[in-house]
């Protein structure tokens, strides 16, 4: 049985700008907006499983950079890198859910909803499709007006727990938000290149913080030097958004080094052990941070604008 997280947020105590997104923002202006978001979703996800995972990581490279205003859909110009080709973001993948999504919401309801509140609403539903928890979104993003590929700074899979902590931290952030918003990894894949240095075929000695076994495994599907085969993160429950991934870097089995090091840092090992322990504490807390993250520098009132076409500003000039 799916958690129902309801976020109840008491307007007076928030800062100005994020006071002004509420429940339901669309009532009146387009009330069906969520089921036309939910419907493209779903139909995507039907074809192909691992769409919820591309969302997830699409809409926190989106928020993550200079807030959550779908400044990673742009698409770049002859003059300037958006943020969608910058290194970290080579790999994201979704784009054409989200064109498919404002297609279809311009027709009923032209130049009204978001495409920063369409990223929000997608993502969410793709947690609950992929048997995760479902919680509400606050609604009433505008999109932003610039996108910038040298603004983009995220910490890589070889950071360390306090370098990653330091930019969490410098978003707004805490340590549990940071530990829970990593464990939607647990519908996440990764490349060899981004974990072959762990691997005895790389380096020569298998690391003391993987177990033998996984090491075995990764250097049957990597090779000797690695190579551009994806690996899921969460090897048990790959499609499941659940507590697993916590359960097996308990058990040294984290792929990723940043990942590992969660369970083996005294900063953040108490955090992992209690989401290991138990799905519902996961589901509890990841709808909260979720949240925050999705409510980072938003743009609203008369700031930003409603963009027609998700992948371009509405005044090519302002780029």
């Amino acid at each position: 049985m799916k958690l129902i997280i309801i976020l109840m947020i008491f307007f007076f105590v928030l800062p100005f700008s994020l006071a002004q997104l509420r429940f339901g923002f669309y009532s009146f202006t387009c009330p069906q907006v969520e089921e036309i978001v939910g419907e493209v979703v779903q139909s995507y996800y039907q074809r192909d499983i691992t769409i919820a995972g591309a969302l997830i990581r699409l809409h926190y490279h989106d928020c993550i950079v200079n807030g959550c205003d779908a400044s990673i859909l742009i698409d770049s110009r002859v003059n300037r890198t958006a943020e969608k080709d910058a290194k970290p973001n080579k790999t994201l993948r979704g784009f054409n859910l989200i064109d498919d999504i404002k297609s279809n919401l311009e027709q009923q309801c032209p130049q009204t909803v978001s495409c920063a509140d369409i990223l929000t609403i997608a993502t969410r539903d793709a947690i609950a499709l992929s048997n995760g928890p479902t919680y509400n979104v606050l609604t009433g993003r505008r999109d932003g007006l610039v996108s910038n590929g040298f603004n983009v700074t995220i910490p890589g899979p070889f950071s360390n727990v306090s370098q990653a902590l330091n930019f969490f931290t410098s978003k707004g952030l805490t340590l549990e938000d940071m530990v829970t918003l990593m464990g939607a990894h647990t519908i996440g894949f990764a490349k060899c290149i981004f974990f072959q240095s762990r691997l005895s075929s790389f380096n020569g000695n298998i690391d003391p913080t993987m177990d033998p076994n996984l090491d075995a495994f990764l250097v049957e599907k990597c090779g000797s030097r690695g190579n551009e085969t994806s690996v899921f993160l969460d090897q048990k429950t790959p499609f499941d958004f659940d507590n697993e991934f916590y359960n097996q870097i308990v058990n040294k089995r984290g792929i990723l080094q940043i990942d590992q090091q969660l369970a083996l840092d005294p900063i953040s090992n108490v955090l992992v052990w209690n989401f290991a322990s138990g799905n519902f504490n996961f589901w509890e807390r990841f709808g909260v941070s979720w949240s925050k993250l999705a409510n980072l520098d938003v743009k609203v009132g008369n700031q930003g604008e409603i963009r027609r076409n998700c992948r371009a500003f509405n005044f090519p000039l302002l780029f």
